[in-house]
This record gives C-alpha cells, sequence and structure tokens, in this order.
C-alpha cells in the first residue's frame, strides 16, 4: 500500500501540470470552475452588497406592516391529514398575521377531509376546499388561488416546516421592488439524521440547492421558486393563468413569469425545512421526475426564450442556457469524459480514478466549509455533516449523474413524464395533447 502511494505522487510530479490539466479536464474546467470558483466570486459580492441595502430591507419591512395587505396561503395536497394540524399551528405563531389559510384537499382517501373540517370549525383553517375526484396538484392550486383574495399568494408544502418569520420574510421581496413576480423561499433539510440518504441531501440542499440559488437570484438568473416555499404577486399569477399540470410545475411557472418580464428573488431568510426521501428508491424516483421536467420544459414547452424575436430577453436566455448546460450537457460530457479515459488513458486508470476521488472530496470540502460562511441556516451540525462529506463523490458523481442521464433518455425519446404517477392519468392525458 505504501509502494503504492509512493508511485501515485511520484506519477502527480512527473508528468507536469498541463498533463495534470489534460487528464482531470472535466474537474477542472467543469466542476470547480463553475461550482466554487465564480459561486464564491458571486457570494463575496452579494455578501458586500447585503449590509449597503440593509436600509432597503428595513424600508421594505417598515412598508410592510404599515400597508398589513392581505396574504392568501395556500396548502394544496393529497392524503396530508397528518401534516395539517403542526402547520395550522405554525402558522398562527408567524410574525405577520394579515394572511387567510386555506387548506385544499385533492381526493384524499385518508382522514384529511374529516381533520381540515374540524380545524375549520375551530378557526385554525379560514377555508377548507375539496377536489372530490383528484385533479393533481396544479388543478388543487388552481382551485386555492381562485378562491383566495390576497395580494399575495404563498404556496406551502403540508408537510414542511417553517420559522416564525418565514412569511414575513417571504413577502418582504415585493416591497422592493414593484417588478418582483415571484419569491422563492429557502428549503433545508429536516430529516439529516434518519439515514445516509438523507443525511447527502441535507449536504446537497445546503451547498448545491441554497447556495446555488442565492448566486443565481443575485445574477438575475434564478429559474425555479420551489414548490415546497414560494410566493407569487396575485397580478402575476392571473396574468400566466395559474399552474399548469407538473411534474415540474413550480419550475416551469417560474418560466412563464420570467417571460412576462417579471422578477424572480431568491430569499434566503425565508426558512422552510423539509422530509426528503430516506431510502434510495423513494429517492430516485423523486429525481426522474425532477430531472424529465428540466427536458419537458425547458428543452420543448420553453423553448421559445432562445428565439430571437421581439420578446427576446438575455436573462431568461441565460437562466435557461445556464440549466440546460450544467445538467444535461455538462451531463454528457461527463460520459464523454469517461469514454476519453477508457479510450486515451485505460493503463492509468489505476491513479486517475483515486485521485479523481481525492480530488472532488478536497473540493467538496472546501465548498461545504468556506459556503457555511455564507449559509442563513447554522444549526445543523457542521461536524455531522463532514463525517458523510466522502460519500458526496459517489452520491453526486456517479448516483444523481446515472439517474439524471436515465430521466434524460426516458424524457426526451419517450415522454415518460405523462405517464408518471404523481398526476391523476386524465391530467396527463389532458396535458400531452395540449402539448403541456
Amino acid at each position: 500500500m505504501i509502494g503504492y502511494i509512493d508511485n501515485f505522487f511520484a506519477y502527480l510530479f512527473a508528468v507536469g501540470p498541463s498533463k495534470l490539466i489534460r487528464v482531470f479536464w472535466f474537474f477542472v474546467f467543469f466542476e470547480f470552475i463553475r461550482f466554487f470558483l465564480i459561486e464564491f466570486t458571486v457570494l463575496i459580492i452579494w455578501k458586500i452588497n447585503a449590509k449597503s441595502t440593509k436600509a432597503k430591507y428595513d424600508a421594505a419591512r417598515t412598508k410592510l406592516f404599515i400597508e398589513r395587505p392581505l396574504i392568501s396561503i395556500i396548502v394544496p395536497g393529497k392524503n396530508e391529514g397528518e401534516h395539517i394540524y403542526n402547520l395550522a399551528r405554525s402558522m398562527r405563531e408567524q410574525t405577520y398575521r394579515n394572511f387567510e389559510f386555506i387548506v385544499i384537499d385533492d381526493g384524499s382517501d385518508d382522514e384529511t377531509e374529516r381533520i381540515c373540517k374540524s380545524l375549520q370549525k375551530n378557526g385554525m383553517i379560514d377555508l377548507f376546499l375539496r377536489n372530490d375526484v383528484r385533479g393533481g396538484k396544479a388543478s388543487a392550486a388552481n382551485l386555492g388561488f381562485r378562491y383566495s383574495s390576497g395580494k399575495i399568494i404563498v404556496h406551502l408544502d403540508a408537510d414542511c416546516s417553517y420559522d416564525n418569520d418565514a412569511i414575513e420574510n417571504i413577502i418582504i421581496p415585493f416591497y422592493l421592488d414593484e417588478n418582483v413576480g415571484a419569491v422563492g423561499g429557502n428549503i433545508f433539510v429536516r430529516n439529516y439524521e434518519d439515514s445516509l440518504c438523507t443525511a447527502l441531501q441535507a449536504i446537497e440542499y445546503a451547498d448545491t440547492i441554497s447556495i446555488g440559488r442565492i448566486t443565481t437570484s443575485y445574477l438575475g438568473l434564478y429559474r425555479v421558486v420551489s414548490g415546497a416555499f414560494g410566493a407569487f404577486s396575485r397580478t402575476a399569477l392571473d396574468r400566466v393563468h395559474g399552474w399548469d399540470i407538473g411534474p415540474g410545475l413550480d419550475g416551469d411557472i417560474t418560466v412563464k413569469l420570467r417571460k412576462l418580464g417579471y422578477k424572480i428573488i431568491f430569499e434566503p431568510n425565508a426558512i422552510c425545512q423539509t422530509s426528503v426521501p430516506d431510502t434510495y428508491r423513494g429517492l430516485t424516483r423523486q429525481r426522474l421526475r425532477w430531472d424529465k421536467s428540466i427536458i419537458r420544459f425547458r428543452v420543448r414547452k420553453h423553448k421559445d426564450v432562445f428565439y430571437p424575436n421581439n420578446l427576446f430577453n438575455f436573462s431568461n436566455f441565460l437562466s435557461s442556457f445556464e440549466n440546460i448546460t450544467y445538467n444535461i450537457i455538462l451531463n454528457l460530457k461527463w460520459w464523454v469524459y469517461i469514454f476519453d479515459m477508457l479510450i486515451n488513458y485505460s493503463t492509468m486508470l489505476g491513479f486517475i480514478l483515486p485521485f479523481n476521488i481525492l480530488l472532488y472530496t478536497c473540493s467538496n470540502y472546501l465548498k461545504f466549509l468556506v459556503f457555511s460562511l455564507f449559509r442563513e441556516r447554522k444549526n445543523e451540525s457542521v461536524s455531522y455533516f463532514l463525517v458523510y462529506m466522502p460519500c458526496m463523490v459517489f452520491y453526486f458523481g456517479f448516483y444523481l449523474r446515472i439517474v439524471r442521464t436515465t430521466a434524460y433518455i426516458q424524457e426526451f425519446f419517450f415522454k415518460k413524464s405523462y405517464d408518471d404517477p404523481w398526476n391523476p392519468a386524465k391530467s396527463s392525458r389532458h396535458a400531452k395533447e395540449l402539448g403541456i
């Protein structure tokens, strides 16, 4: 073993920097530059400017509490009876209280209806609506929107938990800029101690998702207002006629709003905690659904953002281009890199594979520790996550890439998202006929 390590480092010193870059070009030019150097640079600029704009945020908060507009909180879902009471109780503890709380039951076959009617009778739910026949999450959300009265619509998931100032923080950006059409909340993993699967997702949410959304929002490229916690201008929702059939409806409505010229903002102080799949089987189903939606909506439905017409918007073009490049094309380049190494450096794989693992592991540790300086929520145990950091190489580098590749093939060639049981079959058939 010692001889192998000596040969390994002797090889590194012998080949020189140019050869190392040739062998590890994927990491150098794509992973490290894009997901560390660029994001770190943007985060520093964002942090500097955040201090200078604090007065604007304070003024926006003051304006919000002077006006005190009615906010509509809508919660669509199926079989969420076990979560509704805790959510309703947490809404009563919010620092912003002028809201109506609307729950929409999308054809549940559990005790959701009975529980919600009881909560409505006791004043913990303002309005309970029910689809006797399941129509899908978009249908339920649109029903809630149709019966709502608020100036701003806040969309929540029933199984999430929210900080006491979460509602206040997610609506403040609407008072910073009148052209804001939607604001996304900051999602963290609540059940990160349940399994290795949840721990790895927690690291992903904290680094890749949360930090990535801070940087893309600052650059004007933010592209997904999470369905778990998102706020929308009523005027903006009216103009896009609410949500279209998913899966991927949160990313879809974000693009629709961007195409109308609205600003889409990520608010890192609006904290939501969610429970993620605790098995790889459940996680694979979720990610297949998410990744298929990129092909369905970005590549097909909203391909017009790339057309040079009179409605062309460069930030929308760049947002979709960045999304497609670093999810679809970069995923393809990873396979190109694998074949490049197998064909041109097959005799050196004993050195290349462990060094790649070392590179990515060091990079993951560096990113997590450095990005911790910019993370809003710091109550998770850093030492707990550091133990699992070496596993992220295999989670990001192999597992998620294989799932992503499978999803892209399924959707690009077979349009499998229309067969996903996440939506009722009749809704998916209708969506397929309409091409949405």
